[in-house]
């Protein structure tokens, strides 16, 4: 462990300075960067290292899956270079090369809201480098106000028409165009638990490092917004290979209505989803066990089927310097989770509050709370010892719901650089009340040009 971590911060270090030496550059050269309304192509760049640390806890036992109960410490590092170019009016290519390294804690396993959105279901002691997305993007103007478009990471500096299509083919993460929400997506600045970036039991399409290939048209005419999604599977459950020939794909569909509420503008967003794929019933998996006299497994009754589910997703600011989000999400509970987490039922809030009122106006200050639930048949594989994405005490003897209160602070050191502090206590990892609860404390750096 000590020589993982110091390798990592090595690692951080040498990005850091790289990165700090790209930033002053594209600064220097840059400096009628406020004049650019259409760029042509652009640069960006970005470093994320995460370290949490959670103390002994509590737990008469332990499975294969389960939490380390003995203090505990784990990091990543995360480089991402993005590069976009336009290619005809309203027509741009998007590629996102990254250099990942580390482990979430106990190697990603444990907690079904794991407490890191930083961290991959793969991890590696030494740097690897992945194409993560590489997409092209059409926006169609079909007209109302022009807006501005600032530039970013995947985003060229353009304008576009209020009513607009924007249509987006090839690899990417799904969760880049549906489920997001202004207050809590971004492990990189604001929450990082997994069940508060994202909507529990949204069991989106990816890979095992949370991307997939497919394509997304998103329809926006005045207050509302109508998106559309088609999406290859894994091969597997939680597989780092996708189904490039959609034999298993996943159907997205989100409506976003914008409508005054508190003074603001606030998002209500509706969203269903239909995964297509080869996946293994709780009961059927629990019967073979009885059958056999073996612990039950998902892997030997998996067969094609559907499995569906729903979210609702609130953004709602509340003054120019505070915001509130809420998540509810529901699937299918007979199957197995396939891509995302073990979590059939989720409810997440929180509040995210800018330090305008102590004269920090670039900081910012979150609480969230979650609530997350299994079904009951999902609850009977886990007692009898099964084993699913990220949890499993090889026991369950009493369900509890997994509760989990996050509260982070993030300040802005220069225009480019941030610190941010990160509390997390979980109260019956992966549904266990027999284990914890667990304190998790994080740091994390994020750095950007």
């Amino acid at each position: 462990m000590v020589d993982n971590r110091n390798y990592a911060i090595r690692y951080a270090m040498f990005a850091l300075s790289v990165l700090t030496m790209w930033h002053t550059s594209v600064a220097v050269a840059d400096t009628s960067a406020d004049q650019v309304v259409t760029e042509d192509w652009s640069l960006h760049g970005q470093l994320t290292v995460v370290d949490q640390f959670h103390p002994g806890f509590g737990s008469p036992y332990r499975g294969t899956n389960s939490l380390d109960p003995g203090s505990r410490g784990d990091e990543t590092v995360a480089t991402t270079l993005f590069a976009g170019a336009r290619v005809w009016d309203g027509g741009q290519v998007y590629a996102d090369v990254d250099v990942d390294q580390g482990f979430g804690l106990s190697d990603t396993f444990g907690v079904a809201a794991f407490p890191s959105g930083e961290a991959y279901k793969v991890g590696d002691a030494t740097p690897y480098v992945r194409l993560h997305q590489l997409f092209f993007r059409q926006n169609i103007d079909l007209g109302g106000e022009a807006q501005t478009l600032d530039p970013g990471a995947n985003q060229l500096g353009m304008t576009q028409t209020s009513d607009n299509i924007v249509i987006t083919l090839g690899k990417f993460a799904v969760t880049s165009v549906f489920d997001t929400n202004a207050f809590a997506h971004d492990p990189s600045s604001d929450f990082l638990n997994w069940a508060a970036i994202d909507s529990g039991a949204y069991d989106y399409a990816a890979d095992a490092w949370g991307y997939t290939y497919g394509s997304s048209l998103e329809w926006t005419q005045s207050w509302w917004t109508l998106r559309s999604g088609f999406f290859a599977m894994s091969r597997v459950p939680n597989g780092k290979e996708l189904q490039t020939d959609f034999k298993q794909f996943q159907l997205n569909g989100e409506a976003e209505a914008r409508v005054r509420m508190f003074g603001q503008q606030s998002k209500i967003k509706l969203l269903a989803f239909l995964s297509e794929a080869r996946m293994g019933s709780y009961g059927e998996a629990v019967s073979l066990g009885e059958l056999t006299g073996t612990t039950p497994s998902t892997a030997l009754v998996r067969k094609y089927g559907s499995r569906p589910g729903f979210v609702l997703n609130i953004e709602q600011p509340i003054r120019d310097d505070l915001g509130a989000f809420l998540r509810a999400s529901f699937n299918n509970g007979d199957e197995e989770a396939y891509e995302f987490t073990d979590i059939n039922q989720s409810l997440a809030a929180g509040l995210s509050l800018k330090g305008t009122y102590w004269g920090r106006t670039d900081d910012t200050v979150g609480f969230a709370g979650i609530v997350d639930g299994i079904s009951r048949s999902a609850q009977s594989y886990f007692a009898a010892g099964g084993l699913g994405t990220l949890i499993g005490d090889g026991r369950l003897p009493h369900y509890g719901l997994e509760n989990v209160v996050e509260t982070y602070y993030s300040a802005q050191v220069t225009k480019w650089l941030a610190l941010s502090a990160d509390y997390q206590l979980i109260v019956n990892p992966a549904y266990n009340p027999d284990r914890g609860p667990v304190s998790v404390l994080g740091a994390r750096l994020h750095a950007q040009f």
